[in-house]
């Protein structure tokens, strides 16, 4: 192979191999939450190249100094201790270690999912529902729901509340901020907000079945005026989100359309997450759900 020919392989081989770098989602945050992550990303990275560029730096310069060919390299084979050296390669790195250490424990509880974030603005609440193969968002405040698709209004909090109607699994919008879990009988939380105009994308990062890869949603984070437009289209929809259609809807199924309701039965989103309660009745309760309950009382529903 010619020079050239070696060249221009490997330019495209470098180009291909950074081209899926060009929008790096966790580095190019569109909210509050996202934002203070990147800046604890890049910190972190930062300080700890503190330590790998010199020690790489000085991996090369030793070995090009200490070269056999090298009359100048000066060789002590009697040499076996230095306190200097001691305390730089052991007092740098439990410095840095230390400062990590304080540094993301007050990072980790200020972002802390449960935690409902400082602002004038009024919240909106979304409870998210986990089901085979599809995402279901239901906005209590304004009796409509959404399958896979979520309409926020921009620099207002979101109040999340997610359970499982099926697998565990993981819900995730990069550009906004944490990921949390949802599972079947429980209620987490997570709290987050846009703080710019646009679509970004949101996704299950928790496999859980042949139809797993079309577990994914645009987000789209709206003016003000345009969301409450929005609620109002939404409230013309013909489709009505009860148990009737609700148990048609956790059928399994793959790639399913974007879907709006334009009403929603009052609590159902209770219902969902109290299935598993021994102590209560349920019309969304599978036969089998609570076939362990062994005595009165038992309630194995949990919220964290």
């Amino acid at each position: 192979m010619s020079y050239s020919k070696g060249k221009y392989l490997l330019s495209l081989m470098a180009t291909l191999a950074l081209s899926g770098c060009s929008d790096l989602e966790l580095l190019n945050p569109k909210g509050s939450v996202g934002e203070q992550e990147k800046n604890l990303i890049l910190l972190s990275m930062g300080v700890m190249l503190c330590v790998v560029i010199p020690v790489v730096a000085l991996s090369l310069f030793f070995a090009w100094h200490y070269r056999a060919s090298n009359p100048n390299a000066k060789h002590d084979p009697t040499w076996h201790h230095s306190t200097a050296i001691e305390i730089v390669v052991w007092g740098i790195p439990m410095a840095i270690i230390a400062f990590l250490g304080w540094k993301i424990w007050v990072t980790t509880h200020a972002l802390d999912p449960y935690k409902k974030l400082d602002s004038a603005a009024a919240a909106v609440e979304v409870d998210v529902v986990a089901l085979n193969w599809k995402w279901l968002f239901i906005y209590p405040q304004y009796g409509v729901a959404t399958v896979n698709v979520l309409n926020i209004p921009v620099n207002r909090p979101i109040n999340f509340h997610l359970t499982s109607d099926s697998n565990m699994n993981s819900f995730f919008i990069p550009r906004l901020g944490s990921q949390i879990y949802a599972m079947a009988g429980m209620e987490t939380q997570l709290h987050l907000m846009g703080t710019e105009v646009g679509t970004y994308p949101g996704r299950s990062t928790a496999f859980s079945g042949p139809g797993f890869s079309g577990m994914h949603f645009p987000v789209h984070v709206q003016a003000e005026e345009q969301f409450n437009d929005w609620v109002k289209e939404a409230h013309n929809s013909i489709n009505a989100l009860d148990d009737t259609s609700y148990l048609v809807l956790r059928k399994d199924s793959e790639d399913n359309p974007e879907t709006i309701y334009g009403s929603v039965k009052p609590e159902i989103f209770q219902e969902i997450t109290m299935q598993y309660d021994c102590t209560q009745e349920n019309s969304l309760r599978r036969e089998g759900d609570v076939s362990h309950c062994t005595q009165s009382g038992s309630v194995v529903m949990e919220k964290h």
